[in-house]
């Protein structure tokens, strides 16, 4: 199976995340050749297993063990409130967008294989020793504005459907 991956397929995927990613409250890195080089690694990977995994981690080839590297992957959010960019820098806060900053390499916080079949399973306690409701290994965030829910570690910085702020979420349950 070839992976060669066009130009034109390259700038039409960039120009898609960049409008998602905008419409998301999210920003692409500003440095156009790293992001392609990153597309390129998506669309390789969607060639390749049939789905774009993250290029900056080793994809296993089975969908059902990849879900949390599919771009944007799991860990995209809570690495830009920490870092200001997620694992492999594709996406951004506004900070590094505006150049105040640069993207600086972050630890991975993709849990080992047996701690993800665990958390799968629900019998794993979230991380830090946060506990959501019965069976969750996260907490689970309402949106107050429109009614948006997400299990993660702490609340996205704007509401995917309707753009409220991170201040708009509260703990659900």
């Amino acid at each position: 199976m070839s992976t060669d991956v066009s130009e034109d397929m390259v700038v039409k995927t960039m120009e898609r995340l960049d409008k998602e990613a905008e419409e998301g409250g999210y920003h692409l890195n500003p440095d156009k050749e790293f992001v392609k080089s990153l597309i390129k690694g998506l669309l390789t990977n969607e060639k390749r297993y049939g789905y774009m995994a993250c290029p900056c981690r080793l994809a296993s080839g089975n969908k059902d063990e990849d879900l949390d590297l599919i771009c944007p992957c799991d860990y995209r959010d809570q690495d830009l409130v920490e870092y200001g960019a997620c694992y492999c820098a594709l996406y951004v806060d506004d900070d590094i967008k505006a150049g105040k900053k640069e993207a600086q390499p972050i630890p991975d916080r993709r849990p080992p294989p047996e701690d993800r079949q665990k958390m799968k399973q629900g019998m794993m306690e979230a991380p830090k020793g946060e506990t959501g409701p019965v069976g969750l290994a996260y907490p689970v965030w309402r949106c107050k504005v429109c009614g948006y829910l997400c299990a993660r570690e702490s609340p996205p910085a704007m509401c995917p459907i309707c753009k409220a702020k991170k201040d708009r979420f509260e703990r659900f349950m």
